[in-house]
């Protein structure tokens, strides 16, 4: 009689999906938002109709720039998808958002003739990107120049407070219960950004749940661990 060995499958986690909330309530203010967060707030009473956030990738650019759409009623588009002919559908509401700025993959002569535009027709343009203007590799001059002349807000990485805040929000977005300790020690493990604080929680949710683990502490220390090796 054959002995048949029964193989013991591994636990998947089945990953849900979490939508993350783009509303003004949804955005957390620290000091290094709390310029761009006031810009926002303060529209239309911009000290230009045209307007930058800077920032590293993850940084809450995108979600500033959504919560200005909803109350300026503008379109958003992609800065890598703007095109000379689409620039008059892109700014037929009179505002809009033009997202990630990045010389390598930009029509410069489209942007150009946006910001032209815009100026004609009064509209309010809010455009973010990585990089500071003054660092942007444009061979357009009249471009780079108009570029440099955009005032522009810096959006800062997140200090302790508001990157435990966002860390108890990531986790109750998902329906974790965290406590004092795991907390304190993902703040002092996790890349210091918005981008790093939800990737450490995403990361800690799937492997509670493929190891049916509770989410403590010694758990996000074994995925820090994963993650560094």
């Amino acid at each position: 009689m054959s002995v048949v060995a029964r193989i013991q499958p591994r636990q998947l986690a089945l990953e849900l999906p979490h939508e993350e909330s783009l509303s003004r309530d949804d955005f957390l203010e620290g000091a290094g938002n709390s310029q761009a967060l006031a810009l926002i707030d303060g529209w239309p009473d911009w000290p230009n109709r045209v307007m930058l956030l800077s920032g590293a990738e993850g940084s809450g650019k995108s979600h500033l720039a959504a919560i200005w759409a909803e109350i300026a009623g503008a379109r958003t588009i992609s800065a890598h998808l703007l095109t000379i002919e689409n620039v008059p559908v892109a700014l037929a509401t009179g505002a809009i958002v033009v997202d990630d700025l990045d010389p390598a993959t930009l029509d410069h002569r489209a942007l150009f003739h946006l910001l032209n535009l815009a100026r004609e027709d009064d509209a309010y343009v809010l455009l973010t990107c990585r990089l500071p203007q003054t660092l942007f590799d444009i061979e357009l001059r009249d471009l780079q120049s108009r570029l440099r002349a955009v005032p522009m807000v810096t959006v800062d990485p997140p200090d302790d407070a508001l990157l435990r805040a966002l860390i108890v929000k990531f986790c109750a977005d998902r329906q974790m219960s965290v406590d004092e300790a795991l907390v304190s020690y993902l703040t002092t493990h996790i890349e210091r950004s918005v981008a790093g604080a939800r990737r450490a929680v995403v990361q800690l949710d799937a492997e509670a749940l493929r190891l049916r683990r509770p989410v403590t502490r010694a758990l996000a220390v074994d995925v820090m661990r994963d993650i560094a090796v």
